[in-house]
């Protein structure tokens, strides 16, 4: 009997040996793939709104969260529809959605969509002088996720630096997480004052626009920096897809592990 339990043992490392076990709490080692995607309204470069074939695309990233900007909410240029709601359903995930300014007969801002149902949530406003921008924060069970989309003008991204290190000092206890469209390169000066207090995880000299021969990164994924815990970048990529909208789809997979 001994004998057997021991072949069925060795047959069962020999058979699964290679398997890996999901980690759950940041303790452990969690692993967390996140992605940042500028959808553009789900307009592609060929000028056809397609809510199908940029949920194709995040269900092929397969992410944890979503970071999202640019999305209408119930505009007459979206046709009454509310963008995000459109990916949810297609992707089965939890939307959270925060308004950067009143738009068309409608609401236009940023989103998040998570495969688990957040505890809570709330929106920052951001400066912008040509259009107001915000800051979205969802708290998750074992981490926050923040989208955002900054304004095209410097002297308000540099502002936001400040206003969004304010707004998630409260969270020491969780590992977060800013991503977004910054509308500003890695050696801008802002990105450089953002850097202090954040780590990219993104592979920044990865450009993400134009779509068809990009030249640049200004799409991102920031872990904040703490004493409680420390990432490890397994995998950091910047999706070709050259036709769902006009920023590439950029994502990581980092593993979160708490400092002892």
């Amino acid at each position: 009997m001994k004998l057997l339990r021991f072949f069925s043992l060795v047959m069962a490392v020999l058979l699964f040996g290679s398997c890996s076990v999901t980690k759950k709490t940041p303790d452990e080692g969690a692993q967390l793939k996140i992605l940042s995607y500028n959808i553009r309204n789900a307009r592609g470069m060929d000028e056809v709104t397609d809510f199908n074939r940029v949920a194709k695309v995040i269900e092929r990233i397969n992410a944890d969260c979503v970071a999202l900007q640019e999305l209408d909410s119930a505009t007459a240029r979206s046709g009454g529809m509310v963008v995000l709601d459109e990916l949810a359903k297609r992707t089965n995930m939890h939307a959270v959605y925060n308004a950067s300014i009143d738009y068309d007969g409608g609401k236009y801002g940023v989103g998040i969509l998570t495969k688990e149902k957040p505890l809570r949530f709330y929106g920052v406003p951001l400066p912008g002088s040509e259009e107001k921008r915000s800051l979205l924060i969802v708290e998750m069970a074992d981490y926050v996720i923040c989208s955002t989309h900054w304004s095209l003008r410097q002297p308000d991204r540099f502002a936001s630096v400040a206003l969004i290190n304010e707004a998630l000092k409260k969270y020491t206890d969780k590992p977060v997480f800013l991503a977004g469209d910054l509308n500003a390169v890695p050696e801008s000066e802002e990105i450089r004052e953002l850097s202090k207090e954040w780590v990219v995880l993104n592979d920044p000299a990865q450009p993400t626009i134009p779509v068809v021969n990009p030249n640049r990164c200004i799409d991102y994924v920031f872990g904040k920096r703490s004493a409680a815990f420390r990432f490890e970048v397994v995998q950091a990529k910047v999706e070709n897809e050259p036709v769902a909208s006009d920023h590439l789809p950029v994502w990581t997979l980092v593993s979160v592990r708490r400092n002892n």
